[in-house]
């Protein structure tokens, strides 16, 4: 099996002069042209320092540049570290302390204030997405480098870091091995080939544009038609000159709220793709009735890629997220016994395979705490394995929130709320929201006399936390509900509000 980047050399060698990146308003990017500029991106990065190993730590725009970036990271033997453009400050900080990274690329806006976190260790450079900054710079007048750091599948490809509901952020070590197979079982899968013009409107510091998206199309040799954000109208005017899009239930709910939405509009699709949050079984069934395309929805997470798919041919069940990918199997167990439940019954979910992750970087208590002694990791999610065999996921063990396709811990927002001078408790919730997926809401008690309210709660957390973290709402109560042990009762308030965004 080659590595991503062997993957790509192959492909420029197959088709050196077809668009990898398809830019509208922009031009073109081949294959070709992509490999010179990210030999030219793996020579600066030598300059740097970047060492086989090394970490890479990567905050900046969508840009086909920050791919070449990625690329250029695995070709020296490096290990790529990209970070959510919405982080604030001292949540790089803790990024960059616990990751050490060798080099760290952020935007031309941002480089006078993060200058300030150079060191003898760390090396601080710039990438626009004009491609423009000093990374660029240094890169035009720098001699490619045409020689690759050779690595295995159990080398170490990239970190990216996921957060429990307690406790500090933990980066998901994944290897060579884990984004090579994964990538191979999903064109399997999917029927992805070279023949394919993706619709890429995803970010790409996430496992689905970055470790699907991005990966399946430089292996395939496709073409990605590289949009910087998603606009539904802009989608549906590039539908006739695309076969696939790879999106988040938002994409789809907001293509469901325009008129040219059709079966003529979307004749020339082959396949669409969801993901990173569940898809609303009545969102299914619409774009189905709509265009006559029924959504492929898949399961996965950071750690582990791509688990299970509906069916490329076959039934795409509105709710289910289909079976195991080629090579990974899946099964679900009692919660305290890990025994395995028979199908129909519920429990939690768990992997093992070639795509599953090798553990969390510097924090071996929690990796072993999250596998099973035959090595299936423990997901954390609660699911059932129907009678047809499609896996149905029913909730998730832990308080996780997922907006907009990102996640959201409640715990480090309780912490903040709590902090504010005039807080009791709080709890933060996520509830149902027809745009996002689920609306980030928190419940507060408030001494009595407080002057609180809304805005000033998120005016006073605002800057803390990015900007996909933050409350939509702030409701307040007088007691939060509890059981019989004291435990708040987050059910009962997302039973009491789940009416609040409809």
């Amino acid at each position: 099996m080659q590595t991503i980047y062997e993957s790509f050399l192959a492909s420029v060698d197959a088709v050196p002069g077809k668009a990898l990146f398809e830019r509208p308003g922009a031009a073109d990017i081949s294959y070709a042209e992509a490999r010179d500029l990210v030999q030219r991106l793996a020579a600066v990065l030598t300059e740097t320092g970047v060492q086989p190993g090394d970490r890479v730590a990567v905050q900046t725009e969508k840009s086909a540049e920050a791919i070449c970036l990625y690329l250029a990271t695995l070709q020296v033997g490096g290990v790529y570290l990209p970070l959510n453009t919405a982080y604030t400050g001292a949540e790089i900080d803790y990024f960059i302390g616990d990751a050490a990274p060798r080099l760290f690329v952020c935007t031309p806006a941002a480089l006078a204030d993060h200058k300030a976190r150079e060191s003898g260790d760390l090396r601080v450079e710039s990438l626009g997405a004009d491609a423009d900054g000093t990374l660029m710079d240094l890169a035009g007048a720098a001699a490619p480098r045409g020689d690759h750091v050779a690595r295995g599948m159990g080398d170490h490809a990239a970190i990216l870091y996921t957060s429990g509901t307690t406790g500090r952020s933990k980066g998901a070590v994944l290897t060579h091995g884990n984004l090579a197979s994964n990538t191979a079982a999903l064109l399997q899968s999917w029927r992805y080939s070279g023949d394919d013009r993706l619709i890429h409107a995803l970010p790409i510091f996430h496992t689905h544009g970055l470790f699907v998206a991005a990966n399946m199309s430089i292996v395939a040799g496709a073409t990605m038609i590289w949009l910087t954000k998603f606009d539904g109208e802009q989608v549906i005017d590039l539908m006739a000159d695309a076969t696939v899009l790879m999106g988040v239930p938002t994409f789809y709910t907001r293509l469901l709220k325009s008129d040219r939405l059709n079966r003529d509009t979307t004749a020339n699709m082959r396949l669409f793709v969801s993901g990173s949050a569940p898809l609303l079984a009545e969102d299914h069934r619409a774009f189905e009735e709509k265009t006559g395309h029924p959504i492929l929805e898949r399961y996965g997470m950071t750690e582990t890629c791509m688990i299970t798919t509906n069916p490329y041919d076959g039934a795409r069940k509105p709710g289910a997220v289909g079976m195991a990918l080629p090579g990974i199997e899946i099964r679900v167990t009692d919660r305290e016994t890990g025994a395995t439940l028979p199908d129909g019954e519920i429990g939690a979910i768990e992997v093992r395979g070639p795509n599953v992750f090798e553990g969390y970087w510097k924090m071996p208590e929690k990796t072993a705490a999250e596998f099973r002694a035959d090595r299936f990791f423990i997901t954390g999610d609660l699911g059932q394995i129907g009678e047809d065999g499609y896996l149905r996921i029913v909730g998730r063990d832990k308080d996780l929130v997922i907006s907009g396709g990102y996640n959201v811990y409640p715990k480090e927002i309780e912490g903040l709320i709590d902090d504010l001078p005039g807080v009791v408790e709080s709890a933060v919730i996520g509830l149902p929201h027809p745009d996002l997926g689920e609306g980030v809401t928190a419940v507060v008690v408030a001494q009595p006399g407080a002057s609180l309210d809304e805005g000033s709660v998120i005016a006073q957390i605002g800057d803390r936390l990015a900007r996909f973290k933050q409350p939509k709402r702030v409701l307040f109560v007088k007691e939060l509900p509890r059981n019989v042990m004291g435990k708040v009762q987050k059910a009962e308030l997302r039973k009491s509000y789940a009416e609040l965004y409809k």
